[in-house]
């Protein structure tokens, strides 16, 4: 089985900032996705794949006419394959907003370079002004870091080594307070990439057992039943592998744009920590 890519991981948030995350009703939403699809799912089978339109003995429903007919063949695993399906949908669409939201307007190596011009300058209003363009979580850490560089270089009582740790405090702070909003739901998506290929075996299994009991039928074998046990093994395979195969590549996908949005935090932290420890000596 493929593996999936493991998420960054986020740095030890500081216990000096108030306010956390506001997750107390994710769970919730989550569930209520989940179970949504699991409905969608079950009335997407029995209402349309299971019209008698898609057979061709009607109501009897053991003659498909079509590839729907078919899939409603697959047995009662399919509406879980179908939620399953769902499901990685609705957190692949989910997280997309979130992550494109979190890139911002401006590419974070960009965003960084205009930072160093103006600190080189030592014109902090036009930095900050930057991280309002950029709009994105590489953008608000920096505006931390910033307007914690700006309060230091007013503070007369700490030294020049106690103000580069306060900053990066700051922007520890920060930092611990967007990566989880990147990585929130991404695991969804790495457990859909194992249980849907594991969840297309079991129908898998489900249908050759049906095929081998109608290879065992006394006299002449039951070739309708045997075509339909073969029939609801491929379908639930095809099924679990397909989604499976989306929930890796969409999983790697966003982890490697999570990789590069954090690659770019860390690059606005050290250049802003060693912009002051330079400038201020």
């Amino acid at each position: 089985m493929a593996d999936v890519k493991t998420a960054a991981a986020k740095p030890a948030a500081s216990h000096g900032k108030a306010g956390k995350p506001k997750n107390s009703n994710n769970f919730w939403l989550n569930l209520a996705v989940v179970v949504g699809c699991i409905v969608a799912g079950e009335l997407i089978w029995k209402f349309v794949l299971g019209s008698e339109s898609n057979f061709l003995d009607g109501a009897t429903r053991e003659k498909p006419a079509n590839i729907m007919g078919t899939m409603y063949q697959g047995g009662f695993v399919v509406p879980l394959l179908m939620a399953t399906f769902l499901t990685l949908v609705s957190f692949v669409i989910e997280r997309a907003l979130t992550i494109v939201k979190a890139k911002g307007k401006v590419d974070g190596g960009e965003f960084v370079r205009k930072v160093q011009f103006h600190l080189a300058n030592k014109n902090l209003e036009a930095a900050i002004a930057e991280c309002d363009k950029q709009a994105g979580s590489v953008g608000n850490v920096m505006r931390a870091g910033l307007l914690k560089y700006k309060e230091m270089t007013t503070n007369h009582e700490l030294d020049t080594e106690q103000k580069v740790l306060s900053i990066q405090k700051e922007i520890e702070e920060a930092t611990a307070l967007e990566l989880p909003m990147l990585e929130k739901n991404l695991v969804f998506l790495s457990t859909i990439a194992s249980s849907a290929t594991l969840l297309g075996l079991f129908g898998t299994v489900l249908g050759m057992i049906r095929s081998f009991a109608a290879m065992a039928t006394a006299g002449a074998p039951d070739g309708a039943a045997l075509a339909a046990g073969i029939s609801e093994a491929l379908i639930n395979t095809a099924l679990g592998i397909g989604t499976s195969f989306f929930s890796i590549i969409f999983y790697n996908l966003y982890t490697t744009i999570i990789d590069g949005i954090t690659f770019a935090i860390d690059e606005s932290g050290f250049t802003l920590t060693q912009s002051f420890a330079s400038s201020h000596k």
